[in-house]
């Protein structure tokens, strides 16, 4: 199968394709944060006394390594009406959660393979610690070169368009020798449903710069209240910096912790109505498979109600630099001495032990 062309393919030149394509890119980081987002609201909501009666869309699969292709199709929003509810079971802890984005488009036409043209743009794995209180998001990058299990070595976000979610759930098990326990896939639009669903993020800008693609938003320094396509033109920039996909994702995660902030403050939290417009709109875009259905996500969402802002960390593994395939594609070199200590720390369930150890970017 011919390999689509890569709008990133070449380090520091500007995307290629059109604003369609563009902006469905750069979301590494910021994904995690849509999976934290509902699972901390709707947690909140059970606090409150208030069902969280949503059903997301699922993957067509019965487990993560048996996942088809998936279609996203409408979920039932959560009901408004104040109901008393009994805490849920508590779930099964520690637990891997891949998170996944796509580049696909509606009205694409299939790969050569019968499977939706798509990669991943973004890819993270959500481990939730045993104690319920503490969350890391570990965002592996998109041009990753590794052995993609049955066809040799390719970027990682390539995975998803050879083998569909099951490949590439594979691939990062290979890569971590741990097993995932779920999968999901979420919509970049989902995003900007939540920013204006929360009423805007405010993000402090230490230096001034203006978006280089579609509507060329500008940023001064100091406070910015982010919302919508001017969030989105926030955390998908890259070409305005120096050091390019280093400053992107800084903001990104400045962007990920103002919005964990706004979520858990005491004025959002309180309002139970603007709890529910934010779980509402994630499952809007949220697909899932099928062992991680509406109880399930009500089981967690109740187990991480005690997570702290500083207490949900996301991090990039470590790279062993850039380099060029033999074809000639740009690539990202992979430390594999990094995936094998993530690994062990995952397996151990000591992620925060590897952190305060590593410092990772």
């Amino acid at each position: 199968m011919e390999p689509r062309p890569d709008p990133e393919k070449t380090g520091g030149a500007a995307p290629s394709g059109g604003p369609a394509k563009r902006k469905r890119t750069a979301f590494r980081v910021l994904l995690a944060a849509l999976i934290v987002i509902p699972l901390v609201a709707a947690g909140f909501i059970f606090n409150l006394a208030r069902i969280w009666n949503t059903e997301t869309a699922t993957l067509e699969t019965e487990s993560p390594s048996a996942t088809a292709t998936p279609t996203l199709t409408p979920a039932a929003k959560p009901s408004p009406t104040a109901t008393p509810l009994k805490p849920p079971a508590a779930p099964t802890l520690p637990m891997n959660i891949l998170v996944l984005g796509s580049d696909h488009r509606r009205g694409d036409p299939p790969a050569a393979n019968g499977l939706p043209d798509q990669r991943a743009d973004a890819m993270i794995l959500v481990h939730l610690a045993r104690d319920g209180r503490h969350l890391y998001g570990i965002s592996i990058m998109r041009d990753t070169w590794v052995p993609i299990p049955g066809y040799g070595e390719a970027k990682i976000n390539s995975a998803l368009t050879l083998g569909g979610v099951p490949l590439a759930v594979k691939t990062v098990e290979s890569l971590f020798g741990q097993k995932i326990q779920h999968v999901m896939m979420m919509d970049f639009e989902g995003f900007r449903g939540i920013t204006e669903a929360l009423g805007g993020v405010d993000v402090n800008v230490k230096e001034a710069f203006t978006a280089t693609f579609d509507t060329h938003q500008h940023f001064p320094a100091g406070v910015n209240r982010l919302q919508g396509q001017r969030a989105l033109e926030f955390v998908r920039e890259r070409h305005a910096f120096a050091d390019g996909d280093f400053q992107r994702i800084r903001d990104q995660q400045t962007f990920i912790r103002a919005t964990l902030a706004k979520l858990l403050s005491a004025k959002t939290l309180s309002n139970p109505v603007t709890l529910y417009k934010v779980v509402s709109t994630a499952s809007r875009y949220m697909q899932v498979d099928k062992g991680l259905n509406a109880a399930t996500l009500a089981s967690l969402a109740y187990s991480l109600r005690n997570v702290r802002l500083q207490d949900a960390v996301f991090f990039n593994m470590p790279t062993a630099g850039f380099g060029f395939s033999t074809d000639g594609q740009s690539i990202v070199l992979p430390d594999y001495g990094a995936f094998s200590a993530v690994g062990a720390a995952l397996g151990r369930d000591n992620v925060g032990a590897y952190v305060a150890q590593n410092r990772p970017g």
